[in-house]
Protein backbone atom coordinates (compact mmCIF):
# COMPACT_ATOMS: atom_id res chain seq x y z
CA UNK A 1 0.00 0.00 0.00
CA UNK A 2 1.26 3.66 -1.07
CA UNK A 3 2.22 5.47 1.89
CA UNK A 4 0.08 8.88 2.51
CA UNK A 5 1.54 12.42 1.47
CA UNK A 6 1.41 12.93 5.06
CA UNK A 7 3.16 9.96 6.25
CA UNK A 8 5.60 10.30 3.32
CA UNK A 9 6.57 14.07 4.98
CA UNK A 10 7.10 13.02 8.15
CA UNK A 11 9.12 10.36 6.84
CA UNK A 12 11.44 12.42 5.12
CA UNK A 13 11.44 14.58 7.91
CA UNK A 14 12.69 12.46 10.73
CA UNK A 15 15.14 10.67 8.60
CA UNK A 16 16.75 14.20 7.39
CA UNK A 17 17.40 15.16 10.63
CA UNK A 18 18.51 12.06 11.95
CA UNK A 19 21.25 12.06 9.70
CA UNK A 20 21.79 15.63 9.59
CA UNK A 21 22.17 15.18 13.52
CA UNK A 22 25.64 13.18 13.24
CA UNK A 23 29.00 15.32 12.27
CA UNK A 24 29.94 13.72 9.29
CA UNK A 25 32.97 15.71 7.87
CA UNK A 26 35.00 14.28 5.32
CA UNK A 27 37.19 11.51 7.26
CA UNK A 28 34.23 11.41 10.28
CA UNK A 29 31.85 10.15 7.67
CA UNK A 30 31.42 6.48 9.93
CA UNK A 31 29.64 8.97 12.59
CA UNK A 32 26.55 8.30 10.68
CA UNK A 33 26.90 4.79 9.49
CA UNK A 34 24.72 2.97 12.31
CA UNK A 35 22.00 5.08 11.39
CA UNK A 36 22.03 5.25 7.64
CA UNK A 37 22.11 1.21 8.30
CA UNK A 38 18.95 0.89 10.30
CA UNK A 39 17.42 2.79 7.04
CA UNK A 40 18.68 0.77 5.08
CA UNK A 41 17.65 -2.48 6.86
CA UNK A 42 14.06 -1.05 7.74
CA UNK A 43 13.08 -0.88 3.59
CA UNK A 44 14.33 -4.07 3.64
CA UNK A 45 17.44 -4.13 1.81
CA UNK A 46 20.72 -6.05 1.39
CA UNK A 47 23.37 -4.24 2.67
CA UNK A 48 27.26 -4.16 1.75
CA UNK A 49 30.17 -1.75 3.73
CA UNK A 50 33.22 -1.31 2.08
CA UNK A 51 36.12 -0.09 4.28
CA UNK A 52 38.07 2.80 2.49
CA UNK A 53 40.01 3.99 5.57
CA UNK A 54 39.50 3.86 9.35
CA UNK A 55 36.49 5.42 9.96
CA UNK A 56 35.43 5.63 6.67
CA UNK A 57 33.40 3.41 4.72
CA UNK A 58 31.17 3.01 1.61
CA UNK A 59 27.42 1.67 1.65
CA UNK A 60 25.87 -0.49 -1.12
CA UNK A 61 22.66 -1.80 -0.70
CA UNK A 62 19.98 -3.74 -2.74
CA UNK A 63 16.30 -4.39 -3.59
CA UNK A 64 16.84 -7.51 -6.15
CA UNK A 65 19.39 -7.69 -9.08
CA UNK A 66 20.19 -3.98 -9.79
CA UNK A 67 19.05 -2.15 -12.86
CA UNK A 68 18.95 1.47 -11.29
CA UNK A 69 21.63 2.50 -9.07
CA UNK A 70 20.99 5.86 -7.14
CA UNK A 71 24.29 7.94 -5.48
CA UNK A 72 25.57 10.23 -3.51
CA UNK A 73 27.91 11.24 -0.88
CA UNK A 74 27.84 10.63 2.82
CA UNK A 75 30.74 13.37 3.97
CA UNK A 76 29.79 17.17 4.61
CA UNK A 77 32.28 19.78 4.65
CA UNK A 78 32.60 21.82 7.78
CA UNK A 79 32.23 23.46 10.05
CA UNK A 80 29.34 21.41 11.51
CA UNK A 81 25.97 22.80 11.74
CA UNK A 82 23.29 20.86 14.00
CA UNK A 83 19.78 20.81 12.30
CA UNK A 84 16.66 22.51 13.19
CA UNK A 85 13.44 22.20 11.56
CA UNK A 86 11.45 25.64 10.95
CA UNK A 87 8.42 25.67 9.54
CA UNK A 88 8.51 24.09 5.54
CA UNK A 89 12.48 24.21 6.20
CA UNK A 90 15.20 22.30 7.50
CA UNK A 91 18.15 23.64 8.03
CA UNK A 92 21.65 22.38 8.40
CA UNK A 93 24.99 20.92 7.14
CA UNK A 94 24.22 18.25 4.85
CA UNK A 95 20.44 19.08 4.68
CA UNK A 96 20.50 19.90 1.01
CA UNK A 97 24.60 19.02 0.26
CA UNK A 98 23.76 15.74 0.30
CA UNK A 99 21.98 14.19 3.10
CA UNK A 100 18.70 15.53 2.08
CA UNK A 101 19.83 13.72 -1.45
CA UNK A 102 20.09 10.52 0.56
CA UNK A 103 16.38 10.56 2.13
CA UNK A 104 15.03 11.68 -1.26
CA UNK A 105 16.88 9.08 -3.33
CA UNK A 106 15.62 6.36 -0.11
CA UNK A 107 12.20 7.60 -0.49
CA UNK A 108 11.88 7.71 -4.14
CA UNK A 109 13.29 3.76 -3.56
CA UNK A 110 10.61 3.08 -0.57
CA UNK A 111 7.60 4.23 -2.96
CA UNK A 112 8.98 2.05 -5.72
CA UNK A 113 8.93 -1.02 -3.50
CA UNK A 114 5.58 -0.46 -1.92
CA UNK A 115 5.08 -0.08 -5.97
CA UNK A 116 6.25 -3.74 -6.17
CA UNK A 117 9.10 -2.30 -8.05
CA UNK A 118 12.52 -4.21 -7.43
CA UNK A 119 15.93 -3.92 -9.16
CA UNK A 120 17.24 -1.45 -7.38
CA UNK A 121 20.55 -0.04 -5.36
CA UNK A 122 21.64 2.41 -3.51
CA UNK A 123 25.40 3.72 -3.22
CA UNK A 124 26.80 5.71 -0.61
CA UNK A 125 30.54 6.80 -0.93
CA UNK A 126 32.61 8.88 1.47
CA UNK A 127 34.97 11.82 0.73
CA UNK A 128 33.53 13.67 -2.18
CA UNK A 129 33.91 16.70 -0.80
CA UNK A 130 37.93 16.26 -0.81
CA UNK A 131 39.17 13.31 -2.12
CA UNK A 132 36.83 11.23 -3.58
CA UNK A 133 38.54 8.34 -2.08
CA UNK A 134 35.00 7.20 -1.85
CA UNK A 135 34.41 6.98 -5.76
CA UNK A 136 37.79 5.24 -6.55
CA UNK A 137 37.35 2.69 -3.96
CA UNK A 138 33.40 1.79 -5.06
CA UNK A 139 35.07 1.02 -8.61
CA UNK A 140 35.54 -2.40 -6.90
CA UNK A 141 32.13 -2.94 -6.33
CA UNK A 142 31.83 -2.90 -10.59
CA UNK A 143 30.95 -7.14 -10.12
CA UNK A 144 27.51 -6.57 -7.55
CA UNK A 145 26.22 -4.53 -10.77
CA UNK A 146 27.00 -5.92 -13.40
CA UNK A 147 23.23 -5.51 -15.00
CA UNK A 148 22.47 -1.68 -14.09
CA UNK A 149 21.66 0.68 -16.99
CA UNK A 150 22.06 4.04 -15.20
CA UNK A 151 23.57 5.59 -12.58
CA UNK A 152 21.67 8.51 -10.98
CA UNK A 153 24.00 10.16 -8.94
CA UNK A 154 22.36 12.61 -6.34
CA UNK A 155 23.67 16.61 -5.96
CA UNK A 156 21.78 19.72 -5.60
CA UNK A 157 20.51 21.22 -9.21
CA UNK A 158 17.12 22.40 -7.96
CA UNK A 159 15.57 19.33 -9.95
CA UNK A 160 17.55 19.95 -13.40
CA UNK A 161 19.24 16.89 -15.08
CA UNK A 162 22.87 18.39 -15.47
CA UNK A 163 24.12 18.46 -18.90
CA UNK A 164 27.16 17.81 -17.61
CA UNK A 165 30.31 18.82 -15.57
CA UNK A 166 33.62 21.18 -16.57
CA UNK A 167 37.22 20.12 -16.39
CA UNK A 168 39.16 21.26 -13.09
CA UNK A 169 42.52 22.23 -13.11
CA UNK A 170 44.87 23.27 -10.58
CA UNK A 171 47.60 25.56 -11.55
CA UNK A 172 50.24 26.78 -9.62
CA UNK A 173 51.93 29.97 -10.45
CA UNK A 174 55.39 30.41 -9.02
CA UNK A 175 57.88 33.40 -9.48
CA UNK A 176 61.27 33.73 -8.17
CA UNK A 177 63.27 36.86 -6.95
CA UNK A 178 66.37 37.66 -4.94
CA UNK A 179 66.11 38.68 -1.18
CA UNK A 180 67.10 41.71 -0.02
CA UNK A 181 66.54 44.13 3.68
CA UNK A 182 63.45 46.21 3.13
CA UNK A 183 65.31 49.01 3.62
CA UNK A 184 67.29 48.68 0.38
CA UNK A 185 64.64 46.88 -1.85
CA UNK A 186 66.99 48.04 -4.87
CA UNK A 187 69.41 45.03 -3.88
CA UNK A 188 67.08 42.43 -4.69
CA UNK A 189 64.57 41.27 -6.72
CA UNK A 190 60.88 41.27 -5.32
CA UNK A 191 58.73 38.25 -6.39
CA UNK A 192 55.47 39.46 -6.16
CA UNK A 193 55.23 42.33 -8.46
CA UNK A 194 55.70 39.72 -11.91
CA UNK A 195 53.42 37.30 -10.27
CA UNK A 196 50.89 40.12 -9.44
CA UNK A 197 51.10 41.59 -13.08
CA UNK A 198 50.62 38.04 -15.04
CA UNK A 199 47.37 37.88 -12.51
CA UNK A 200 46.30 40.58 -14.19
CA UNK A 201 47.06 39.98 -17.77
CA UNK A 202 45.09 36.78 -16.70
CA UNK A 203 42.57 38.59 -15.89
CA UNK A 204 41.90 40.18 -18.86
CA UNK A 205 41.43 37.17 -21.15
CA UNK A 206 38.37 36.71 -22.40
CA UNK A 207 36.92 33.11 -21.48
CA UNK A 208 35.05 30.50 -23.74
CA UNK A 209 31.43 29.85 -23.10
CA UNK A 210 30.63 26.24 -23.93
CA UNK A 211 26.89 25.67 -24.81
CA UNK A 212 26.42 23.13 -22.72
CA UNK A 213 28.73 23.08 -19.75
CA UNK A 214 28.56 26.94 -19.59
CA UNK A 215 31.36 29.71 -19.11
CA UNK A 216 34.89 28.71 -18.26
CA UNK A 217 36.08 30.29 -15.14
CA UNK A 218 39.10 30.71 -12.19
CA UNK A 219 39.33 31.23 -9.11
CA UNK A 220 42.44 32.85 -7.55
CA UNK A 221 42.41 30.85 -4.10
CA UNK A 222 45.75 30.95 -2.63
CA UNK A 223 48.11 34.17 -2.67
CA UNK A 224 51.48 34.08 -0.76
CA UNK A 225 54.39 35.72 -0.97
CA UNK A 226 57.28 36.39 1.37
CA UNK A 227 58.73 35.12 4.72
CA UNK A 228 59.00 38.52 6.95
CA UNK A 229 57.53 42.09 6.74
CA UNK A 230 60.77 43.27 6.58
CA UNK A 231 62.79 41.25 3.67
CA UNK A 232 62.00 41.70 -0.10
CA UNK A 233 60.45 38.11 -1.11
CA UNK A 234 62.17 35.91 -2.94
CA UNK A 235 59.51 33.74 -3.71
CA UNK A 236 55.70 34.30 -4.70
CA UNK A 237 52.85 31.84 -5.69
CA UNK A 238 49.59 31.95 -6.45
CA UNK A 239 47.19 28.46 -7.10
CA UNK A 240 44.24 29.16 -9.08
CA UNK A 241 41.58 26.65 -9.86
CA UNK A 242 39.75 26.56 -13.15
CA UNK A 243 36.67 25.07 -14.17
CA UNK A 244 37.24 24.81 -18.03
CA UNK A 245 35.22 23.27 -20.66
CA UNK A 246 36.23 21.02 -24.13
CA UNK A 247 38.78 22.78 -26.42
CA UNK A 248 40.38 24.94 -23.15
CA UNK A 249 43.43 27.16 -23.98
CA UNK A 250 44.02 27.89 -20.33
CA UNK A 251 47.23 26.70 -19.70
CA UNK A 252 48.28 27.51 -23.08
CA UNK A 253 47.80 30.78 -22.25
CA UNK A 254 48.81 31.13 -18.50
CA UNK A 255 52.42 30.04 -20.24
CA UNK A 256 51.85 32.26 -22.72
CA UNK A 257 51.23 35.25 -20.34
CA UNK A 258 54.48 34.03 -17.73
CA UNK A 259 57.34 36.53 -16.75
CA UNK A 260 60.56 35.77 -17.45
CA UNK A 261 61.21 34.17 -13.57
CA UNK A 262 57.72 32.89 -13.56
CA UNK A 263 57.33 28.55 -13.52
CA UNK A 264 53.72 27.22 -13.94
CA UNK A 265 52.89 23.94 -12.35
CA UNK A 266 49.73 21.72 -13.51
CA UNK A 267 48.93 19.93 -9.89
CA UNK A 268 45.36 18.39 -11.17
CA UNK A 269 43.49 18.22 -14.98
CA UNK A 270 40.75 16.45 -15.01
CA UNK A 271 38.69 16.49 -18.20
CA UNK A 272 35.35 18.09 -18.78
CA UNK A 273 32.29 15.30 -18.17
CA UNK A 274 28.78 15.65 -20.85
CA UNK A 275 26.23 13.47 -19.46
CA UNK A 276 23.24 12.07 -21.62
CA UNK A 277 19.98 14.11 -22.61
CA UNK A 278 16.54 11.78 -21.18
CA UNK A 279 13.55 13.05 -22.85
CA UNK A 280 10.62 14.32 -20.97
CA UNK A 281 13.17 16.32 -18.18
CA UNK A 282 14.90 19.74 -17.89
CA UNK A 283 18.41 20.36 -17.84
CA UNK A 284 20.69 23.14 -17.29
CA UNK A 285 23.98 23.42 -17.23
CA UNK A 286 25.40 23.03 -13.41
CA UNK A 287 28.81 25.27 -12.12
CA UNK A 288 30.26 22.54 -9.42
CA UNK A 289 31.71 18.90 -10.22
CA UNK A 290 30.79 15.70 -8.66
CA UNK A 291 31.93 12.15 -8.32
CA UNK A 292 29.70 11.20 -11.72
CA UNK A 293 32.21 11.37 -14.03
CA UNK A 294 33.97 8.17 -11.79
CA UNK A 295 31.15 6.47 -10.90
CA UNK A 296 29.54 6.48 -14.20
CA UNK A 297 32.52 3.49 -15.01
CA UNK A 298 30.20 1.66 -12.47
CA UNK A 299 27.59 1.22 -15.60
CA UNK A 300 28.48 -0.96 -18.42
CA UNK A 301 27.30 1.95 -21.08
CA UNK A 302 28.43 4.41 -18.84
CA UNK A 303 24.83 6.27 -18.56
CA UNK A 304 24.62 8.86 -15.81
CA UNK A 305 21.99 11.27 -14.03
CA UNK A 306 23.42 14.08 -12.35
CA UNK A 307 20.10 15.64 -10.65
CA UNK A 308 18.40 16.63 -7.07
CA UNK A 309 16.74 19.43 -5.09
CA UNK A 310 17.87 21.71 -3.63
CA UNK A 311 20.07 24.72 -4.57
CA UNK A 312 23.57 24.63 -4.82
CA UNK A 313 23.70 28.05 -3.88
CA UNK A 314 23.14 27.59 0.03
CA UNK A 315 25.40 24.28 -0.13
CA UNK A 316 28.56 24.62 1.96
CA UNK A 317 27.48 28.19 3.38
CA UNK A 318 26.21 28.25 7.19
CA UNK A 319 22.85 29.04 5.52
CA UNK A 320 22.40 25.56 4.20
CA UNK A 321 18.91 24.77 3.95
CA UNK A 322 15.96 22.80 2.07
CA UNK A 323 12.72 22.90 1.95
CA UNK A 324 10.26 20.24 2.69
CA UNK A 325 8.10 21.00 -0.89
CA UNK A 326 11.48 20.76 -2.78
CA UNK A 327 12.75 17.67 -0.69
CA UNK A 328 9.07 16.21 -1.87
CA UNK A 329 9.42 17.47 -5.41
CA UNK A 330 13.30 15.43 -5.25
CA UNK A 331 11.52 11.90 -4.22
CA UNK A 332 8.87 12.56 -7.21
CA UNK A 333 11.73 13.23 -9.71
CA UNK A 334 14.06 10.17 -8.53
CA UNK A 335 11.04 7.81 -8.75
CA UNK A 336 10.57 9.56 -12.47
CA UNK A 337 14.08 8.70 -13.66
CA UNK A 338 14.08 5.32 -12.08
CA UNK A 339 10.88 3.95 -13.55
CA UNK A 340 12.09 5.48 -16.82
CA UNK A 341 15.10 3.70 -16.66
CA UNK A 342 13.02 0.55 -15.78
CA UNK A 343 11.18 0.91 -19.06
CA UNK A 344 8.31 2.01 -17.47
Amino acid sequence: MNASPADTRAWLVDRLMTLCAAQTTSGLEDTGLADLEAMLLELGATVFQQSVAPGRTNVLATWGLPRVLFSTHLDTVPPYVAPRLEGEVVWGRGSCDAKGQIVAQLAAIRALLQEGRTGLAWLGVVGEETDSAGATAALGLADRLQDVKVLINGEPTELKLATGQRGVQHLCLHCHGRAAHSGSPQLGHNATWPLLDWLQRLRGQERPVDPRLGPELWNLGLLHAGEALNSVPATAEAHLLARVVPGSTLLDEVHRLAPPEGEVELRLDEPADLYPTVPGFEHAAMPFGSDAPALRALVPDRTVVLAGPGSITVAHTLDEHITLSDLEAGVALNRRLALHFLGD
